[in-house]
């Protein structure tokens, strides 16, 4: 009986120097990762200061997530702090010591669409797979709208990020935006816009930095342990889109936050997805009903 738990106890302590290793190891890894430099080929897109360009910018700012985590008037938000992980977007206001202050237009397209900082290093929590797929007219009108705000006091980005999700990042069960980009890819034609298939398709690269680049859902890769899973937004196995029956019930969702049965739905960034314009929701059902079928959390 003694031998047991000597046996036990030293297995025991062999499994906690083991794990403490790979907490080591992990850190150091994950730090040379976020480090590392990548060379991305960029063009410069225009950078227009019409009203026209300034409306679609805004526009899009409010209904593509960037008020989530940098605020509505670009001076930096947190949007997750639950003691155990605190993050933060950056000031992106114009101004002096701001984070953007000296980006070039080159700098713009290589963190935006490539999930690239200017010093070649890779951004972790911005979606920039999302973007990616953003045609030049509406990055420069995107770019054009963010300059033109008020210069307003801000903090730097923050990321606190607890030991687990730093190990998981360091063996890539993690990965950040610029592992998930396709950095070869043209930039995206202008599509028309339309209640049709293929605008919906353009409008939905929105949702692939939760739901999965098949749309599939599956536990959100960095978030929180609390949170709840991306649902499945394809017609396969565990599919939530038998619960809209129409286009105007899929909009209502987007618009109040809610199911058809009136149970909310957490996570989602609704402050973004209620400023889709009435073309852009609806046309985003239309492709959801055109993706192909996958099971849940296949992503």
């Amino acid at each position: 009986m003694k031998r047991w738990i000597k046996w036990t106890a030293g297995l025991a302590g062999v499994a906690v120097v083991l794990l403490a290793g790979v907490a080591v190891v992990g850190s150091q890894m994950a730090d040379s990762k976020s480090k590392r430099q990548i060379k991305v080929s960029v063009q410069p897109v225009a950078i227009p200061a019409t009203a026209q360009a300034l409306e679609r910018g805004a526009y899009l700012y409010n209904s593509r997530g960037c008020a989530d985590c940098h605020g509505a008037g670009g001076a930096g938000r947190e949007f997750v702090n639950d003691g155990k992980m605190r993050l933060a977007g950056p000031n992106i206001t114009p101004g002096e010591g701001n984070v953007v202050a000296r980006y070039t237009p080159e700098d713009w397209v290589r963190t935006v669409r490539h999930g690239v900082k200017p010093d070649g290093r890779p951004v972790f929590i911005m979606p920039s797979e999302d973007y990616n797929r953003f045609a030049d007219e509406d990055l420069g009108a995107l770019v054009a709208y963010v300059k033109s705000l008020p210069p307003k006091m801000g903090g730097a980005a923050v990321m606190d990020l607890p030991l687990p999700v730093r190990v998981l990042y360091a063996f890539d069960a993690i990965k950040d935006a610029a592992q998930k980009i396709d950095h070869t890819l043209p930039p995206a034609k202008p599509i028309a816009e339309g209640v049709t298939a293929a605008h919906g398709a353009y409008v939905a690269n929105m949702c692939i930095g939760c739901h999965g680049a098949t749309l599939a859902g599956g536990k959100i890769p960095g978030g929180p342990p609390d949170w709840a899973a991306a649902a499945n937004l394809t017609p396969g196995e565990g599919s939530v889109m038998p619960r809209y029956k129409d286009a105007d019930a899929f909009v209502a969702m987007l618009r109040n936050g809610k199911r058809p049965d009136g149970t909310a739905i957490t996570v989602m960034p609704f402050e973004s997805l209620r400023a889709l314009n009435d073309v852009d929701a609806q046309a985003l059902y239309a492709y959801l009903k055109t993706v192909p079928a996958k099971p849940f959390g296949q992503r």
